[in-house]
């Protein structure tokens, strides 16, 4: 990283997104992709997928008995069949229109999270979810809003431990499919391990708020903040 003023401010955007996320079990990379591509794109996906996993794994472990098993393994078949087609579109794709597709993603992800639609749990509702979420988590980061829609109508605690499980072996294959494609190496992993400290700070405040914090009013702001950065983000690539 460049300087104290972008550490702060990436310290503080993983710590905003982390808490989001640890109070509401997805939202780190829905709130925090649209300001690290406008810092530095290359925190993009590689670094934020890496401290992403680390985020789930803790969550995992705090929230492990609310976890339902029966989904995982529809889900997660889904998720291969999207990380191959990310890795595919990564590969084709030149580097300097990725961050167009980044923002539009973006995007899509805040509509799909804005939409309410409530989809029902069915094998092939979760194969279709893990799908899109593994194309997005490879691509842009962002693999929560696909699979949140099928539990939001979840209790807390299920919500938080499913979604964390899925993620914590998702994040494993996205990983290894980027490496393979030439996109997470030593530089990626060192700017993930840049990440940390303001994930870890996430983390530890959620622990306290996820009592207090009602995630359906904290939803309004969170998405009016990534609609306005995704918006900003596809004007800065069509410039």
């Amino acid at each position: 990283m460049n300087g104290v003023v972008e550490f702060t401010a990436v310290t503080l955007v993983m710590a905003g997104g982390a808490l989001v996320q640890g109070c509401i079990g997805f939202g780190l990379g829905l709130f925090a992709v649209p300001f690290l591509v406008l810092i530095q794109p290359q925190f993009v996906p590689g670094p934020i997928l890496f401290s992403s996993g680390l985020l789930t794994i803790m969550m995992l472990i705090r929230e492990r008995h609310g976890i339902q098993r029966t989904d995982l393994a529809w889900s997660l078949s889904g998720r291969v069949v999207g990380t191959g087609v990310a890795m595919a579109v990564l590969v084709l794709v030149p580097a300097e229109q990725m961050k167009l597709i980044f923002g539009l993603l973006i995007l899509l992800a805040t509509g799909l999270t804005a939409s309410g639609f409530h989809v029902r749990t069915t094998p092939r509702t979760l194969t279709g979810a893990g799908m899109l979420s593994g194309f997005m988590a490879t691509t842009v980061s962002i693999g929560g809003p696909p699979m949140a829609l099928l539990y939001s109508r979840s209790e807390g605690p299920s919500l938080r431990a499913t979604l964390s499980a899925y993620f914590v072996v998702g994040t494993v294959l996205s990983l290894v499919g980027l490496h393979f494609v030439g996109r997470f190496g030593l530089t990626e992993l060192l700017l993930g391990l840049g990440l940390l400290p303001g994930m870890a700070i996430g983390f530890a405040l959620s622990i306290r708020a996820v009592r207090f914090v009602d995630g359906k009013a904290l939803r309004p702001t969170i998405l009016a903040v990534c609609a306005i950065t995704g918006t900003l983000v596809v004007i800065q690539a069509l410039r």
